[in-house]
């Protein structure tokens, strides 16, 4: 886990996926004047340029985020693209937001953030991309960092786990792990990223999840062909708990646009 450097990976399709349910799910919770939560488990540094060498020498995001904007497949009011520009409003065009800044973006200044980082590099990144006092970063395991919060203050929220799933036990450790925390947290909205790889480790996890029979539970796919010869990844899946108003209506905008890019 202390390996994994996202910037090889920052702006591809699977980002996509992610983040636009994520910046919709963030739009949609933000409509009422109640503040909410924001927890990460796995943040990364938050901010990436794209022009960096290591992103350059994978071309995901070419292949990712720079495909879907140049052929205009996201509507100019999406809220991704609303975070996305004032990342690059701060930070320069070439400037990609991790969740924590989408987050950090869509957020107002009643919410509450709570990011999990464990890898020591990484961890000061994102305290440095952050504005100053706008969240509370944590140097911590995020799964720990998730139980000992739940539920937070305020009730009302959205937490996101995105682990590189480098730790193949961290398959077997989420269903339990979800289903803890709802019953600690039973209104939290709970997101969870996961790559298809094809060999199908994925479905063990996927299968115990979907037999826990959670309220509101939602499962989005994508596929894609793989970045580069050889590589693993031809999809990403989210599952979520107490899916919120119009994340299917989103699901469906991305299943439009992922089949428009085949």
């Amino acid at each position: 886990m202390l390996s994994y450097q996202h910037i090889y990976h920052a702006g591809n399709l699977a980002d996509v996926q992610k983040h636009a349910l994520l910046a919709e799910i963030l739009s949609y919770l933000t409509q009422k004047d109640k503040p909410i939560s924001y927890i990460e488990t796995h943040a990364g540094r938050g901010l990436y340029h794209l022009d960096a060498p290591e992103a350059v020498k994978t071309g995901e995001a070419a292949a990712g985020i720079d495909r879907i904007l140049g052929k205009g497949l996201l509507p100019v009011e999406h809220p991704l693209l609303q975070a996305l520009a004032s990342c690059q409003a701060a930070h320069g065009e070439t400037a990609y937001p991790g969740s924590p800044l989408i987050a950090a973006n869509l957020l107002r200044p009643q919410d509450s953030l709570h990011l999990a980082e464990l890898h020591p590099g990484e961890h000061a990144a994102l305290r440095q991309a952050l504005p100053r006092g706008r969240a509370k970063v944590h140097l911590q395991d995020g799964f720990e960092l998730a139980q000992s919060l739940a539920p937070p203050t305020p009730r009302r929220g959205l937490l996101l786990m995105d682990p590189s799933y480098e730790i193949k036990s961290d398959y077997s450790r989420i269903p339990g792990f979800i289903s803890t925390l709802h019953r600690k947290w039973n209104v939290g909205i709970l997101a969870l990223w996961y790559p298809i790889l094809k060999d199908g480790t994925h479905t063990s996890m996927l299968r115990a999840l979907e037999h826990q029979n959670l309220p509101g539970a939602l499962r989005h796919e994508v596929r894609f062909p793989p970045a580069r010869a050889g590589h693993r990844m031809i999809g990403s899946g989210m599952f979520l708990v107490n899916t919120p108003y119009g994340t299917k209506a989103e699901c469906t905008r991305l299943d439009k646009i992922f089949s428009s890019l085949k």
